[in-house]
Parts: structure tokens; C-alpha cells; sequence
């Protein structure tokens, strides 16, 4: 099939050369949101790193730079998410530095089974979690997608491990689900779940969705979710009441439309909230208080 095309710079651009030329660029930012809302899950350290300084603001002090350019938006909050020990430690210290930004402490699931030591790391991710700023344990779960059958033990081992960390320091427990919804469940109910949990990156479907609504835990909604193909998980939008729904971003990644496929960040909230607005059918001024409180409730107050 023969691509369509447009002129650009006086000569014929393909949309997969034009994809690829946009690949590195931050999308411009939307329309600001009416109300203040927070970004539950972005990896500021990786999206610097990765991407670069969203809204060209200086490189001297990236942080900034990004809680400004989303500040702008209406987005005034972030929790920075750590995957590892140094992303945890990191997001802990940026945490005390910035006071829009809030970190959790985890290791990825997938980061588990590659550990020599992972008792040693798992007393760091303790340590931090015990931080006043650092107000959430994840994001750590269960991840069948990228972890075959010899690294699941080493997984499961370090999400009950992080469960016990969230018990004990009465903070959020952050999920990170992938293909693997019984057995997150399964192990929630083992270890007995905190009072407070998030599914981070909600991708379930409405039966899922609906489990978790009874279990009181709370939905995270990223980017996915105005995918032309989510019609899924939009039906699981859908049935989530409102104050156990939340908004991410899990920047630099899971860019919402129409700019799939670019860098990701915090400022690009408005698209999703708005996506999530026309999805649940609640007024946009409702949405964003009903996500700033439960924001406050989770995590806060900031």
C-alpha cells in the first residue's frame, strides 16, 4: 500500500517518516484544564534522561522546568515513581527538594528476578520508605509480559515483601499489573492488602475494573486509555466510581492521542482527563476536583 503523504519543506514526507521525525519532540500543550489535578505515576529521572526537558525550559534544573511546564496546565502535583534503588533514592531526595513532587519506593517486578541480593535491596526501598515525602511502596506487582516462568518466584517474593513495607509504614501500595490480574489478587489476598491501593496503569477489562471497585482499591488511568483500540478499558473507566479514579501519565511513556508514539510528561495530563471526561460522562469541573481530593486522600496532603 502506498502511504499518504504531505509536503513538507517542498518535498513529499511520508507518515512513517514524519512519525519518525516527530519521534523525539514534545507534543505542544493542551488547553489547560479548569481545576487543579495531579499526574499519579510519571518518571521524571527517565523522561530527562530519555527525552529530554519537556517545554524547553532550562537544563540546569529539569525538575523545575517540568512541574512548571504542568503547572501551566493545571496539572500542579506529581508522584514521582521509583523502579529501582537509585530511582527510588532519587525520587526520595527530589521529593524533599520540590514541594509539588511526592515519590513512591519499589522495585519494579521486573527488576526483581535480576537482583544478586535482592533481601539487601529490598531493606534500601524499606529504609526510604520511611521518608515523610516519600508516600506510596511501588510500583512493584506482578509482570508475566516481560518475566518468564523462572523469574516469577523472585517477582511474587518481592511483592510481598513491598506489601509488608506499605503495611508497616501506613503508605500506598502502588501495583504494576501486567497479564497477570489473578494472581495480584491472589497474592493481595494472602498477604492482606493495605488500606490503600492503586492499580497503577489500570489494564483490565470491566470485570476486573468492577473486583477492584468492590475491593475499594483504586483505578489509575493512563494515556491507554484514549488508544482507538481501548475500547476495554474505557468500559472499565466507565464503571469506576469517581473518587476511586485516578490520572497518570507513566511519562516518558504511554503518550495519549493524538500524539502517540512521542515523549511523554505531565503537562500532557489535560488530554487524558478530558478523554476519561467524555468516557465516565461526568463535567470536566467534577472530574478534576473528584481526581485533586482523591490525589490528596492517596498521597497528600503535598
Amino acid at each position: 500500500m502506498t502511504e499518504p503523504t504531505e509536503e513538507t519543506s517542498g518535498r513529499a514526507e511520508s507518515r512513517r517518516a514524519r512519525a519518525a521525525r516527530r519521534a523525539g519532540e514534545f507534543p505542544p500543550a493542551p488547553e489547560p484544564l479548569p481545576g487543579p489535578v495531579l499526574d499519579s505515576h510519571t518518571h521524571l529521572d527517565i523522561t530527562v534522561s530519555e527525552a529530554g526537558v519537556p517545554g524547553g525550559g532550562p537544563a540546569d534544573d529539569p525538575v523545575a522546568a517540568a512541574v512548571a511546564v504542568a503547572a501551566a496546565v493545571g496539572v500542579d502535583r506529581l508522584v514521582q515513581v521509583g523502579v529501582d534503588v537509585d530511582s527510588s533514592r532519587w525520587g526520595a531526595e527530589t521529593a524533599e527538594r520540590y514541594p509539588a513532587v511526592l515519590a513512591t519506593v519499589a522495585l519494579h517486578p521486573n527488576e526483581a528476578p535480576r537482583l544478586g541480593d535482592l533481601d539487601e535491596a529490598l531493606r534500601e526501598i524499606e529504609a526510604l520508605a520511611a521518608r515523610d515525602r516519600v508516600r506510596g511502596v511501588g510500583e512493584t506487582g506482578m509482570d508475566f509480559y516481560r518475566t518468564g516462568d523462572e523469574g516469577r518466584a523472585a517477582q511474587e517474593e518481592s511483592f510481598r515483601a513491598h506489601i509488608a513495607i506499605a503495611k508497616r509504614y501506613r503508605k500506598a501500595l502502588v501495583i504494576h499489573d501486567r497479564d497477570a490480574h489473578a494472581d495480584v489478587l491472589r497474592i493481595l489476598d494472602d498477604e492482606g492488602a493495605p488500606d490503600t491501593v492503586v492499580l497503577h496503569c489500570f489494564s483490565g477489562d470491566a470485570d476486573f475494573a468492577a473486583e477492584c471497585v468492590r475491593r475499594g482499591y483504586l483505578l489509575s488511568f493512563a494515556g491507554t486509555v484514549t488508544f482507538g483500540s481501548a475500547g476495554a478499558l474505557r468500559e472499565a473507566a466507565a464503571l469506576t466510581p469517581l473518587d476511586q479514579l485516578l490520572v497518570e501519565t507513566d511519562a516518558p511513556y504511554l503518550t495519549p492521542m493524538p500524539h502517540r508514539g512521542r515523549p511523554n510528561a505531565s503537562y500532557l495530563i489535560p488530554l487524558t482527563v478530558r478523554s476519561l471526561a467524555a468516557t465516565t460522562g461526568a463535567d470536566l469541573d467534577q472530574l478534576c476536583a473528584a481526581i485533586s481530593a482523591t490525589g490528596d486522600r492517596v498521597f497528600g496532603p503535598w
